[in-house]
């Protein structure tokens, strides 16, 4: 007769008790996941976030409380799961996963590392360190009603990598300063005009209007001595925005006539841009009227304002951020911060004036915030129920039984079976695939003549590969050093490119990344134009190329937890189709009988009723009424 502890067998009962997991986040995820692994017997445990709590988290992140705003994710939610089961063993980690300190070592002494992140970046990273350390990986993620769970284990599995995800949405620029056509190009170049004032500057989220647009074909020269500015100060042809914007005291009334005004009259001089478009209209501060609407009802995060409500906004916004500076001192920067009011204040009005400029509908600030942060509304009984299956898979793992482990999607409405909850096989590795395979390798298509030694290091073997700490030498025979992870050693090499080093078409790079224990090669395919604003392309390995949905695409994209750039813990491109059309009887079978043999509705009912219980218990604490 099989001995039970609780609903589990005691072996596995025993191995939950005494077995070691990591997990990789805190927020809305992670906090369902620590509740439920310490009630399910799970005694050592160690959890890692860099985040420290908001007032947006409390809807939803129920381990936190007002009182604990401003304070670390990961202290506050091993504090409070302790209080579910004070035996437990948790220890905290307010850091980053991608601090070098968690080497490959640091992983191995896990028996399995459970995912509840936010974005692609760490996602990416924690996939390479479980390969590396040849550990069980549970990734996740939710959006909205959706969610999934699956499992990666190195050479039975694909790999977080495996299947390439669509690319965060980006805009051309000559789009966002000249010709904007939709609301979300208005929120982009308010946020680029925010660092633009206040924060890091950036060449490449330039605001004025764009002089090399190739669509305006006129001449500059003559057009220039047409344009007409209001005063000296709001003079269109500033070499440093924020060098302006400091002469002029931030002056919001100049600087509200130099952006929607002056800029708008210069725009109106290329004349070819607005043969098939409808001019924008420019807006002279002393020349409107102030209103005397009353708000309309609602909530204040939800109304849309007047023209004058907008204008006020933006003078309150930009003297508010004005004193932020003063007080940081001499040569202080702000960091654009979605939960930061007077931020969120000035991105929402520059945007919503730009927006009627424009002729374009404007936008509350709820939906603004939605759009400028790329949030996608969290939902806690989803976070719920993917960290319940995120626990079943574990249990399925640590039984040893990997091969019945699936990929779990959680649809927003039944699917043909009549399932919200639809396992899919596990896929195997792709054999394409630049990470998880014997031997990556990559074909990237770039100009040599125009491609610096800086671009590779930023924006191809950190930012499209994943590497960290990348060290890049070409195989020339020399084994030259073109990029080295010891800081300035290579320095020199940055504003250098490529040609400069020999490198043509053919040629061959070899990137290591000693702290994933990644190697990757990457063969250089010289082209001499490539689309506009592109700087360079992975042959065969665009998100373009990855097979499509059959359904629902829009609500597939982004599974993330409400992250900020649409990444898909997905990895497998065959399970999307099983996801909308279902799966055979066998895989249905299957884990039904798992579903039967682990207890596992008792297990959900028993986490829901603790949940409620405690929302019910706590009330007052959670809505921060104590």
């Amino acid at each position: 007769m099989v001995q039970l502890v609780g609903s589990l067998r005691k072996e596995l009962a025993d191995s939950i008790s005494t077995c070691k997991i990591l997990v990789v986040g805190a927020g809305g995820i992670g906090c369902e996941l620590l509740k439920n692994l310490v009630l399910t017997g799970f005694k050592n445990i160690e959890v890692i976030d860099l985040d420290t709590i908001d007032v947006s988290n409390l809807n939803r992140q129920f381990l936190f409380q007002k009182k604990h705003v401003g304070k670390s994710k990961a202290q506050v939610a091993k504090e409070s799961a302790l209080q579910f089961c004070p035996s437990a063993n948790i220890t905290a980690y307010h850091d980053s996963i991608m601090n070098p300190d968690y080497n490959v070592e640091f992983f191995r002494k896990f028996m399995l590392v459970m995912n509840a992140l936010d974005n692609r970046a760490a996602r990416n990273h924690v996939n390479r360190m479980c390969l590396a350390a040849d550990i069980p990986l549970i990734e996740s993620g939710t959006a909205g009603y959706l969610g999934q769970v699956t499992v990666i284990k190195k050479g039975m599995t694909e790999c977080y990598e495996c299947q390439p995800k669509p690319a965060q949405k980006t805009f051309p620029g000559c789009t966002i300063r000249n010709t904007p056509s939709e609301p979300i190009h208005c929120i982009v170049w308010a946020k680029y005009l925010f660092n633009q004032l206040f924060g890091e500057e950036d060449a490449d989220q330039e605001v004025s209007p764009d002089t090399a647009d190739p669509e305006a074909a006129w001449n500059p020269e003559e057009t220039a001595a047409r344009a007409t500015a209001s005063d000296k100060d709001g003079d269109i042809k500033r070499v440093s925005t924020k060098e302006w914007a400091r002469s002029t005291g931030y002056d919001p009334v100049k600087l509200f006539n130099k952006l929607f005004k002056d800029d708008i009259m210069y725009l109106l001089t290329m004349d070819k841009l607005w043969k098939k478009r409808k001019a924008p209209t420019p807006l002279d501060w002393h020349h409107l009227t102030p209103s005397r609407l009353s708000a309309s009802p609602g909530l204040k995060d939800q109304q849309v304002l007047d023209v004058w409500g907008y204008c006020q906004l933006f003078q309150h916004s930009v003297e508010t951020l004005r004193s932020q500076l003063q007080e940081k001192g001499e040569g202080a920067e702000l960091v654009w911060d979605k939960d930061d009011p007077p931020a969120m204040d000035f991105v929402t009005a520059a945007a919503n004036l730009r927006m009627h400029i424009f002729s374009m509908s404007m936008k509350s600030r709820f939906d603004v915030k939605s759009m400028a942060g790329n949030i996608i509304p969290a939902i806690a009984t989803t976070n719920a129920v993917i960290a319940g299956l995120i626990v079943l898979e574990g249990l399925k793992i640590l039984s040893g039984e990997l091969e019945s482990c699936r990929t779990i999607f959680l649809n927003k409405c039944p699917n043909l079976r009549k399932k919200l909850l639809v396992p899919c096989v596990l896929d195997p590795p792709s054999a394409n695939c630049y990470v998880c395979a014997s031997k990556p390798e990559v074909t990237v298509k770039l100009n040599v003549h125009k491609t610096m030694v800086l671009t590779l290091q930023d924006k191809i073997v950190k930012e499209r590969f994943g590497m960290v700490a990348p060290d890049v030498q070409i195989e020339d025979g020399k084994g030259t050093i073109l990029i080295s992870s010891e800081e300035g050693e290579t320095e020199a090499n940055n504003s250098k490119f490529l040609s400069d080093f020999g490198i043509r078409n053919g040629s061959r790079l070899q990137a290591d990344d000693f702290l994933q224990d990644y190697t990757l090669l990457i063969n250089v395919l010289h082209v001499e134009d490539l689309e506009r604003d592109v700087e360079f392309e992975v042959v065969g390995e665009a998100p373009d190329k990855a097979p499509p949905p059959q359904t629902n695409q829009e609500e597939v994209n982004s599974i993330t937890n409400g992250n900020k750039d649409s990444a898909q813990p997905s990895t497998s491109s065959k399970g999307y189709q099983k996801f909308f059309e279902g799966n055979s009887e066998s895989e249905g079978g299957n884990f039904d009988q798992f579903i039967q043999n682990y207890f596992s509705l008792r297990i959900f009912q028993g986490f829901a009723v603790l949940r409620h219980l405690y929302a019910f218990l706590h009330f007052d604490e959670i809505l921060g009424l104590n």
